[in-house]
């Protein structure tokens, strides 16, 4: 599953009710994105995610839950759900999430979100996480990357950017932006302006709509490989005594910087 596009938007539920749902999920769970509860599914099958099963432990709930928050998505749920046990989707997820509702989706085309990354003419910034370390955080950034409409968020180090936890924190919105690990290298072109306490401060600057905004590391900044591919060193306002921002936080208030100041943010 992992050569699927986000563009697809293919929905092809299971047949044969929740035994051949079971054996689908059990077919593909390893190479497959896991979507834990009811707003990653939502939001995956909105951005044209392609979802071969999906499962909810009280089936009517989760489509009652649709037809009062998401109702543009009701009739695709509708098609896709089956429902099992609890105990039977418990045994299938790391843990079961509140809303009982848990589906599985191909991971997008890596050369067509790498194409999507580098187009030129881009109309809104590419975050990119250098070396980031805490799951949870790099979730939220892409949450917050795709609430702003950005290009993409790319990470580069170790983490994996589709990891469940990640996913799990980015409430399935990985599927509406661009989302790659990258070297350093590997960085799409564009100048790139990266976010330092030594910077220019940020109220100071109009952050071009091309740009690659980069976050260092949670616990030791930007690597010396990223800030030397750096065009523009930046800061955000900070009291004295303060050490840090928190890494979500960070994106969030310097994507809104640049979203005040441009004609294509959302």
């Amino acid at each position: 599953m992992s050569g699927t596009s986000r563009d697809s938007g293919a929905h092809t539920p299971p047949q044969d009710g929740p035994e051949g749902a079971v054996r689908v999920w059990r077919r593909l769970a390893d190479a497959a994105v896991l979507l834990d509860g009811f707003h990653a599914l939502k939001h995956a099958v909105r951005f044209g995610a392609d979802v071969p099963v999906a499962l909810a432990v009280d089936r009517a709930a989760a489509l009652a839950l649709a037809a009062e928050l998401a109702p543009d998505v009701g009739p695709a749920l509708d098609a896709l759900l089956v429902e099992v046990g609890q105990e039977t989707l418990g045994a299938l997820v790391p843990r079961l999430h509140p809303t009982g509702v848990a589906a599985l989706a191909g991971r997008p085309d890596r050369a067509g979100n790498v194409a999507s990354l580098a187009r030129a003419g881009r109309t809104a910034p590419v975050v990119v996480l250098d070396n980031p370390r805490n799951l949870g955080n790099a979730g939220a950034v892409i949450r917050l990357a795709a609430g702003y409409g950005a290009t993409g968020v790319v990470t580069t180090g170790s983490l994996d950017p589709w990891h469940p936890t990640v996913v799990r924190g980015g409430a399935g919105l990985h599927f509406a932006t661009a989302v790659e690990r990258l070297a350093v290298d590997e960085l799409p072109d564009g100048p790139l302006y990266a976010l330092d306490p030594e910077g220019a401060d940020i109220r100071g600057l109009k952050l071009p709509d091309d740009a690659l905004l980069a976050f260092g590391s949670e616990r030791t900044g930007l690597s010396p490989e990223l800030r030397a591919r750096a065009d523009q060193l930046v800061a955000l306002p900070m009291r004295p005594q303060v050490s840090s921002y928190n890494l979500a936080t960070s994106v969030g208030m310097t994507l809104f910087h640049w979203s005040a100041h441009s004609t294509h943010a959302p």
